[in-house]
């Protein structure tokens, strides 16, 4: 492993233009679009600040597993303890939420509006009760159709409904509820009503004060015991298993390297289970599943291992993070270890336990792994899922990992989900950040200070440029610079020929 002071430069190549391709994910022929660039080496520094001029991150320090992600974590517990399988439908892309995990965090903040105005009504509708209960007194004391002994205080200790008090009769047939009016409350919330009206006519002042505070819905107040808090996500995952579990499931981190001898002994398994992930899953022909092409699609990663003193145990680089159940692998998570966060690449896995949800169990567990790191290592903070297509279901699952943050693709800085959501309903491109004065704070401001590695030299741009006739040359490397942002373009080496 390479020292964290003496590290090589990243070294890369640019493809000038936008190339337009078939999306595999909507299918348009001319979907996608790209920038290109090939990195001969990269720096996880380099590498951590380009993730940050364009994906996607979560925050896992806050993260809070939804329903379904508890759901997840049961069954994949009630597999290993007693060997059940879910009678559910198997699912060809395990990573997509519930609909009740979009409803619950989609509406999360106007449930806890609704809260706070049904409280307000509650209280205007006491007041006008009140009122109304002064009025009705004098009216009675003027005519007197009713005799002293039955006051108000009489009234509102009895079992029968006080006049002050809104009580709805059932709706003649055919008519349905009268929506002008609140809806019925239940027999024991009246009578709660009642002595409360009572209490503040003796002590008007205080008892309301009282009565706010009593009134505050319990998902407000803060929990009577520790017993109370939600489990954790570490909670769910590693709960004790009994001693004669039906079966065992270890996670290993693998560095990817040939080198390695865990990697070396585990390729051919790996290897043999990407073929028939992508076969089953994707439908690719044998022909596509070469193992030049796994090795060089999740093998062959150009970062460069690095040790830090105050870094993760595990160090900084690519790894596989291997599922193993039962002595063999179910699954391989593809992650690349970043000084400010892990980043999820890629997950393929055996089709058989598609029941098992491993695309949402995986991500939970890469989650979990995150906080992990960070207890060591402060500063890694946060877990990337990658591009976050708003349109595309297959995509669109990420969104329900929260808190998260989607970039501004103009001035890159970070948003959090819930306020770029709207922008995306009307519009497939939107400008997240919502200050119009904001800009790019890491643009291009130098472009001569560039570094360039031209003949076996490195040399800022400024000076290779006045060696080149090619006009054309200029505008590719200024949109290479402007892609990459000022701190990449001085740090990386743009390689010339």
């Amino acid at each position: 492993m390479a020292s964290w002071a003496a590290l090589s430069p990243s070294i890369v190549e640019y493809f000038e233009g936008e190339d337009f391709y078939r999306c595999g994910y909507c299918k348009n022929e001319s979907g996608s679009r790209s920038n290109g660039m090939w990195a001969h080496s990269m720096t996880v520094q380099d590498y951590q600040d380009l993730i940050d001029r364009g994906w996607r991150r979560c925050r896992p320090l806050q993260f809070q597993p939804s329903k379904s992600h508890k759901k997840v974590l049961k069954k994949m517990l009630k597999f290993l303890a007693k060997g059940e399988i879910s009678k559910g439908n198997c699912e060809d892309e395990p990573m997509e939420p519930s609909v009740e995990d979009a409803v619950s965090s989609d509406f999360g903040l106007i449930n806890k509006l609704d809260i706070h105005c049904d409280l307000k009504t509650f209280n205007d509708d006491l007041k006008k009760s009140l009122e109304s209960e002064e009025r009705k007194k004098a009216k009675r004391e003027e005519s007197n159709e009713i005799t002293r002994s039955q006051d108000v205080e009489e009234k509102l200790g009895s079992g029968e409904p006080s006049c002050s008090v809104k009580v709805h009769t059932a709706p003649q047939p055919g008519r349905g509820a009268d929506l002008s009016k609140p809806p019925c409350r239940k027999a024991k919330e009246i009578r709660k009503e009642r002595k409360r009206l009572k209490l503040m006519q003796q002590d008007p002042a205080g008892e309301r004060e009282g009565f706010q505070a009593q009134c505050q819905p319990s998902s407000l107040l803060p929990p009577k015991t520790k017993s109370n808090q939600p489990k954790s996500l570490e909670d769910l995952i590693f709960e004790s298993l009994p001693e004669n579990a039906s079966h065992k499931l270890e996670v290993r981190l693998v560095p990817v390297s040939f080198e390695d001898p865990e990697f070396k002994s585990s390729f051919s398994q790996s290897f043999s289970l990407y073929v028939k992930y992508q076969m089953a899953i994707h439908q690719d022909p044998p022909d596509e599943c070469g193992k030049t092409e796994f090795t060089r699609f999740l093998c062959s990663s150009p970062l460069e291992t690095e040790n830090s003193p105050n870094g993760p145990d595990c160090g900084y680089g690519s790894f596989h993070q291997q599922y193993w159940l039962d002595g063999k692998i179910i699954a391989v998570g593809v992650i690349d270890i970043l000084p400010f966060c892990v980043s999820s690449v890629y997950l393929y896995y055996d089709p058989d336990y598609s029941f098992l949800s491993l695309g949402v169990y995986s991500a939970l567990r890469e989650i979990a792994f995150t906080r992990q790191l960070h207890e060591k290592t402060p500063q890694l903070s946060y877990y990337h899922m990658g591009f976050y297509i708003h349109s595309c279901p297959k995509m669109k699952y990420k969104g329900q990992y929260r808190p998260s943050d989607l970039l501004c693709p103009e001035t890159y800085v970070w948003v959090p989900i819930e306020q770029c959501l709207p922008s995306l309903e009307k519009s497939k491109y939107c400008r997240f950040n919502q200050d119009p004065e904001a800009v790019d704070e890491g643009r291009s401001k130098e472009p001569d200070r560039l570094q360039v590695f031209y003949k076996k030299a490195i040399m800022p741009y400024g000076v290779y440029k006045k060696q080149q006739r090619d006009p054309s040359e200029e505008a590719a490397v200024l949109q290479y610079a402007r892609l990459v942002g000022q701190a990449c373009s001085e740090r990386m080496l743009l390689f010339r020929n």
